[in-house]
């Protein structure tokens, strides 16, 4: 029974559940991808899934300021950490990742990955901790992300940062709240308890999987987004209203691209769906990727995250 289970992921994995894309625009074609969880499940079990490495050592050549506190809110201290090569001369863009985790769990080194690869390709890397549930509700994360970037660009000098080329990174909830900030830093709501005087506007965004519409019936249900909001929907509609970054879509806003697997269970591929169609009435630049066959945190999975990395950096060449 084994022996006909791994040829059939080994037959799935090469036959793929559709037909690749045929856009020129696209030369790298997507990974195959898998009929259902349970397949790819079952594919990781059995070794025959080639992940990325999860914790990566710092190489010799690259420079990493640990632990910098950004603001102190209460018994709190919210911290970041940069990335960048020790023979960077000039200012460079940044990326600033912001970690998942349902807003309830996560820690800003679970982007080491992406953080050490794109400071080896020349950009400066941070990451910031933000508030959690247990901590507090909404706005508390979205408030501190938007403070963490006004922290990067208030220090920029020291580190060498371009403050005019800075993109916004996030998988999941953090892509939730680089959408959120993204498009609606200059809200208010956003911008209280921190009293760092410059904008928290950003040039481009790159976003994982992340919820943008937090008022669809799939979205109220979850406990995850009733414990952020601190409210079911019924009692308080506004403030799914207001967390759902599709309410401060306009045309200004940064281009954007997102990934999406078509058979995520945690954020329903409609939700990236429906993204594509209200940046392309905005007319705001954006790149839709929705890989068919992949779940929840796709890119954790080696042939995933090469794809997502060739169409980042050609989409941060163009816009950054």
């Amino acid at each position: 029974m084994k022996y006909i289970l791994i040829l059939s992921i080994a037959f799935i994995t090469l036959l793929g559940c559709g037909n690749p894309s045929t856009d020129p625009d696209r030369p790298m074609k997507p990974p195959k991808g898998f009929m259902n969880e349970t397949l790819l499940k079952a594919a990781y079990g059995l070794g025959m899934l080639d992940l990325i490495e999860g914790d990566p050592v710092v190489p010799e050549n690259i420079e990493q300021f640990k632990d910098i506190e950004y603001k102190q809110i209460g018994d709190v201290s919210l911290q970041l950490d940069i990335y960048k090569a020790k023979d960077l001369k000039t200012p460079a863009p940044t990326m600033i990742f912001i970690h998942g985790g349902a807003w309830r769990k996560g820690k800003r080194s679970d982007y080491l990955p992406y953080l050490l690869d794109y400071a080896k390709k020349g950009y400066i890397t941070a990451t910031v901790s933000y508030r959690l549930v247990k901590q507090a509700p909404y706005p508390a994360a979205a408030q501190d992300v938007s403070c963490g970037i006004k922290w990067i660009k208030a220090n920029a000098e020291q580190f060498g940062i371009d403050t005019s080329r800075i993109a916004l990174v996030g998988g999941s909830a953090g892509g939730h709240l680089a959408l959120l900030i993204g498009y609606g830093g200059e809200n208010p709501l956003f911008n209280e308890e921190c009293d760092i005087d410059v904008d928290s506007k950003v040039k481009a965004i790159v976003d994982f999987y992340g919820p943008v519409d937090l008022t669809t019936p799939y979205a109220v249900g979850t406990y995850q987004t009733q414990d952020f909001l601190n409210a079911t929907y019924d009692k308080n509609p506004e403030v799914y209203e207001s967390a759902s970054p599709k309410t401060y879509i306009s045309s200004d806003d940064p281009p954007t691209i997102f990934f999406q697997g078509t058979i995520d269970s945690l954020v329903p591929v409609s939700q990236s769906d429906s993204l594509d169609i209200w940046l392309e009435r905005a007319g705001v630049p954006r790149d839709y990727h929705r890989l068919k066959g992949w779940p929840h945190t796709m890119d954790v999975a080696r042939k995933v995250n090469e794809y997502c990395q060739f169409y980042i950096d050609r989409f941060l060449k163009e816009y950054l």
